[in-house]
């Protein structure tokens, strides 16, 4: 008999949290070995090669976003089967999305190698740092392969009710890029390109070790070789389901790499300083992104099993204990946002551009438990146009008018800058609360 991973069963808080708890050390280890990258550079390099890092790893975190909304579909998919009791229907999703994103990878592959010089520079990267930002682009590019797989067996996981396993894998690979990382950039001083090439071997050893743990144990689905073909049926779906997630994330991360774009007219400072805070956040903001994450595992397996309330109760236990954290981030950011930044980067302009920007997430982590609990919500629910179309109107509608409107204001500062985020926060919560009623009054009319 397959181990099962149930989520429908059991106190709904404490299933959720053992869930969610993993997931979150999964995301720490993923942050750290991406902050590793910077780290390592700021305190061995130069303040170039930071920006390089700093402009690189935007656009191959807005990559990775929106692989990870993409595989949302397979997740969801997975999820509901496995609610439903129907394992060889959840095999058969995972085979086809795997041909769908290994035709996604080769494509991503090519782009990023391909065109890493015209990425740069529509990213505005300064001269003294678009050798770095190039070669940054371009190494990770080829590595783009084994970033989708680790995503994809990722969003497996999390569909069964498994948090466990991402972790122990990431964790492994988490040393792999620290060590790479120190080799290559502190004692071969490769600089950006070292960086590159330590991220990129962690995600190969992260996807070797799920698909040797894969191979030696039993799971609550049934897959074979035959499973993996082009059933257009079940593509179709996940793209239906992934689809618009995916295009959030892009337009999201769009949002953000336009941020990125007009500070780094700043100089190499502002930009290697946005780059920094960017890297804090990810730190900052661990817990409600891992309960975004749980929360659609959560809440799929449970719609699957015919239980919409208790999908609503762990909704609004992910939003109270997340903002109870969210508090608390907010008051250390704030306040000590330079002691954060300089543990990557010893440049004191850099420092202090980096405590500036944070300032304004500082207000944003008191935001995003409500923002990210419901999107995790939305997503289990299958709800992911609504989710596409509430990050469509934060990111056009209000984060970037918002920056470019203050970016022309002489003298702005980046505190000033970065309020277009959780100015883009509060107009997405107001709309998800809108959608909750909506849903309840239809749900209580049928």
């Amino acid at each position: 008999m397959a181990k099962t991973h149930s989520l429908t069963q059991g106190n709904i808080l404490g299933t959720l949290i053992r869930f969610a708890v993993p997931v979150f050390f999964t995301l720490f280890l993923q942050a750290l070995y991406g902050g590793v990258d910077l780290l390592v550079v700021g305190q061995f390099a130069s303040t170039a090669d930071v920006s390089g890092v700093a402009t690189g790893s935007m656009l191959l975190s807005t990559v990775t976003m929106i692989i990870t909304g993409l595989s949302m579909g397979i997740t969801i998919l997975v999820g509901e089967r496995i609610g439903s009791q129907r394992p060889k229907e959840a095999g058969r999703a995972i085979g086809s999305g795997i041909c769908l994103f290994i035709v996604f990878g080769i494509l991503l592959a090519l782009l990023m190698i391909g065109g890493a010089g015209f990425l740069a520079n529509a990213l505005h990267a300064p001269a003294e740092a678009f050798d770095q930002t190039c070669h940054y682009i371009a190494i990770c590019g080829g590595g783009s392969l084994f970033i989708i797989a680790y995503n994809v067996l990722g969003a497996v996981f999390r569909g069964i009710g498994d948090s466990k396993t991402p972790l122990l894998t990431v964790m492994i690979a988490c040393v792999v890029n620290i060590c790479g990382d120190l080799l290559l950039v502190a004692v071969f001083h490769m600089g950006a390109a070292g960086a590159a090439i330590a991220t990129v071997a962690a995600q190969a050893v992260s996807v070797i070790i799920s698909l040797a743990v894969i191979r030696k144990r039993q799971l609550p689905f049934e897959f074979s070789r035959k499973f993996i073909r082009f059933d257009k049926n079940i593509i179709l779906t996940e793209i239906r389901l992934g689809a618009p997630v995916a295009l959030q994330e892009l337009l999201v991360g769009i949002s953000f790499l336009v941020i990125q774009t007009i500070v780094n007219t700043f100089g190499v400072a502002a930009s290697a300083g946005v780059g920094v805070g960017e890297k804090v956040c990810t730190f900052i903001m661990l817990v409600p992104s891992a309960y975004m994450q749980s929360m659609s595992a959560f809440v799929a397996q449970n719609m699957g099993a015919g239980n919409p309330l208790r999908a609503k109760k762990a909704l609004g236990y992910g939003v109270l204990t997340a903002f109870a954290v969210g508090v608390v981030m907010g008051i250390l950011t704030f306040f000590h946002g330079d002691v954060m930044a300089s543990i990557f980067s010893k440049d004191p302009a850099v420092i202090t551009d980096a405590h500036s920007y944070l300032k304004a997430y500082a207000i944003d982590c008191m935001l995003t438990p409500f923002l990210f609990c419901f999107t995790g919500y939305y997503n289990g629910c299958e709800k992911t146009m609504f989710v596409m179309i509430q990050g469509i109107v934060g990111a056009f509608l209000v984060r970037i008018p918002v920056v470019y409107l203050v970016s022309r204001i002489p003298g702005a500062t980046l505190f000033q800058i970065g309020l277009g985020t959780p100015a883009s926060s509060l107009v997405q919560i107001t709309l998800c609360l809108l959608m909750f009623v909506y849903l309840e009054k239809k749900s209580k009319k049928i």
